[in-house]
């Protein structure tokens, strides 16, 4: 059970959020969000199958959300019940209604901020954090113990960053931006010239920039190299996972979703909406269009252009799914057909 104590009644939310009280009464109060088998009485719930929304209604919380094509049964005469179409979407956006919003602590004692560094209305700086020269924080952002603040980084307002992150100078975040704690941004690419001769690598220039946008969420230890000579940028709404590495000049498109361990080379791109799942590698200079959904562990060469929207793409390099699993079903028989 989880939530911040705020009460709101089931009539505000749906003012709010849209739906259709369908049982119950829209003055009933909550307070939470948690399971539909919770029995609190400030308890908002959600079932999106038939069996769910049958549970959800007879529990015992005082808010249950159903998907508008069931007709809830064995109703036990007090949960307030709301239709919606999207009874799972319907409820993440109720949560976050219901969150209570840390209280501003203002600039901890234990804090370092640089002279000529701004700090909006109601932020809170933890303890051992560091801002460096000219910096600029957001009004009511929250940045948490150990953090670096680079110099002539831009943070904007209701941003939220974990313990001990760090945002080399020249970083730009948006509004909205939730970075957990260990994530590196802006640090140099990956990037060197070779010397044929001596075969010694040399460093090519890396003091481009990063621009985060609007209501990103950054996982756990990601890591997104700021741009060679231009910028890399993360498009509004995208989601990283933990432990995802972007390099440098790579642009993100907006509500891209990209799971854990994924990892993408310099100078590419990926188009908004595409979904990345688990442990995908991507070559530099590749791009992944609009909507293209690639699988775990499928890798996109170095050069290639993916442009299949809405089509699941498995394998390296990656390939539509059914060709993919055609293809090792073949390779099968011919391993069978070789150990007989």
């Amino acid at each position: 059970m989880s939530g911040s104590g705020a009460k709101v009644t089931v009539g505000e939310l749906i003012e709010r959020l849209g739906g259709e009280l369908i049982l119950g009464k829209a003055d009933m109060y909550v307070e939470w969000i948690g399971s539909n088998q919770g029995t609190d009485r400030a308890l908002l719930v959600f079932g999106e199958t038939a069996a769910d929304a049958a549970m959800a209604v007879k529990c015992g919380a005082g808010a249950a959300v159903v998907p508008d094509t069931v007709v809830p049964q064995d109703w036990n005469g007090w949960t307030a019940v709301i239709a919606a179409k999207q009874p799972r979407l319907w409820f993440a956006k109720a949560a976050k209604l219901l969150e209570d919003s840390p209280e501003a602590i203002g600039v901890h004692s234990a804090a370092v901020v640089a002279k000529d560094a701004t700090l909006g209305e109601g932020v809170s700086i933890g303890p051992g954090v560091v801002i460096g020269a000219r910096a600029s924080i957001g009004a009511r952002t929250r940045i948490e113990a150990g953090t670096i603040i680079g110099d002539r980084v831009h943070i904007g307002e209701h941003c939220r960053i974990y313990p001990r992150a760090v945002l080399y100078p020249g970083t730009v975040v948006g509004d909205r931006v939730v970075i957990h704690a260990g994530a590196v941004l802006g640090a140099d690419g990956f990037g060197y010239v070779r010397d044929p001769e001596t075969g010694a690598y040399t460093q090519f220039p890396q003091q481009g920039t990063l621009v985060i946008e609007d209501d990103v969420e950054i996982g756990a230890n990601t890591t997104i190299d700021r741009g060679a000579l231009t910028e890399t940028r993360i498009r509004r709404g995208a989601k990283l996972d933990n432990l995802v590495h972007i390099g440098h000049n790579c642009d993100i498109g907006e509500d891209v979703v990209i799971a854990s361990q994924t990892g993408i080379s310099g100078s590419s791109s990926v188009g908004r909406g595409a979904i990345l799942a688990g442990q995908v590698g991507i070559g530099d200079h590749a791009h992944v269009g609009d909507g293209v959904i690639l699988g775990g562990q499928s890798g996109v060469l170095s050069g290639k252009t993916l442009t299949t929207r809405g089509t699941v793409l498995w394998g390296t390099p990656a390939k539509p799914l059914r060709e993919y699993l055609r293809e090792l079903a073949t390779l099968a028989r011919l391993a069978r057909r070789k150990k007989d």
